[in-house]
């Protein structure tokens, strides 16, 4: 990821986590599916798994029904397996080779939502980025690490908007914390990238070739989690 791009990123970050906080807050996290749409998905027909999380620094009120904070999620969108001998000279003795392709995403996020009840439907708007990238690892006995190294990365925006459902399950009286099971849809925007997927990964003749896949990288998720409002005295 370029420089910019970093910074840029931190900047809105210690924004955000300077604004001064409402009475309440929410905290969540989630399990995640993800479906690439229009060129992504020409170029990688498959689903897409991960977790994500939230927080919101601003939540909805009475007389005010805007919320703000941030949310992040990891999304593995491949993966591939093998058996290799250590090296050349320990034919005998062989290591785990593993290969994911996954994204990583984070935005700012507004919220559209009532301020009470127990069932809250809400709407969202959110801006922000995903890192691509293609890891590999060596591992022994399949547990434990021994080297590991990122193939290929790049970086794009994205935005888009989502609508989503929370059910309160738990509420404490006495300090006006609530647990809530939140089911949401997104759907994201994103410019292009390059990045790696099953099978772009040649190794011929002790050498190593990629076939590097450019589009746009559209992304249709389906969430399932749970949030948790708590209170500042």
């Amino acid at each position: 990821m370029k420089a910019k791009y970093y910074n840029l990123i931190l900047l809105i970050f210690i924004v955000l986590f300077n604004i001064k906080p409402s009475y309440s807050q929410d905290a969540g996290i989630n399990f995640n599916l993800a479906f690439p749409q229009g060129e992504f998905k020409e170029s990688i027909d498959r689903l897409g798994f991960g977790i994500g999380g939230e927080f919101m620094f601003l939540t909805p009120k009475k007389g005010s029904p805007v919320g703000i904070g941030i949310n992040a999620g990891f999304i593995n969108y491949g993966s591939e397996t093998r058996r290799e001998p250590f090296s050349l000279t320990i034919p005998d003795v062989t290591v785990d080779v593993d290969r994911s392709n996954n994204l990583f995403n984070f935005h700012i996020m507004l919220r559209v939502a009532p301020y009470a009840g127990k069932l809250r439907p809400y709407a969202e708007g959110l801006f922000g980025g995903a890192y691509l990238y293609t890891e590999t690892e060596i591992r022994s006995r399949g547990v434990e690490e021994v080297a590991s190294s990122t193939n290929f990365d790049d970086f794009a925006w994205n935005y888009g908007g989502g609508a989503g459902l929370m059910y309160e399950v738990y509420r404490n009286n006495d300090d006006g914390s609530a647990f809530f099971i939140d089911l949401k849809a997104r759907y994201l925007f994103g410019s292009e990238a390059e990045y790696l997927k099953e099978g772009s990964v040649i190794i011929e003749g002790g050498q190593v070739t990629y076939e590097v896949s450019r589009s746009k990288t559209d992304l249709l998720t389906v969430q399932l989690g749970v949030i948790y409002f708590f209170s500042f005295h």
